[in-house]
């Protein structure tokens, strides 16, 4: 791995990978505490619980979009570094990264699909 750009092109693709998988985990979690908060509501818990849940719910919906701002500038990152190192493409690190890229592309919103 003496070529600079597999170097960065590894580091790329980490970055994306951990940012598809931040974006899933919080997802999962805001989808979870909306479910704790309509529990709370229904099992008539005191209103202060109902309140901080709700505030938990929000914390990790503000979350999903600074995550997924943050994935669409690594994916278009990686896909440039993929697009102009074509040389590379019988690497190991060419064929990771085109597989994590593909991973990455379903939680992308749909306009930016659309684009890639």
């Amino acid at each position: 791995m003496s070529d600079p750009r597999l170097r960065t092109l590894k580091i790329k693709t980490g970055v994306v990978k951990r940012l598809t998988k931040e974006k899933i985990t919080y997802e999962k979690e805001a989808t979870q505490q909306q479910e704790r908060v309509e529990k709370y509501k229904k099992e008539g818990k005191d209103q202060h619980d109902i309140k901080k849940q709700e505030e938990v719910l929000q914390e990790s919906l503000m979350m999903v979009p600074d995550c997924q701002r943050r994935l669409v500038k690594a994916y278009e990152e990686l896909k440039n570094i993929l697009d102009s190192e074509q040389d590379l493409k019988e690497t190991e690190t060419y064929i990771e990264a085109e597989k994590i890229i593909a991973e990455a592309k379903i939680q992308l919103p749909k306009e930016i699909t659309n684009l890639a």
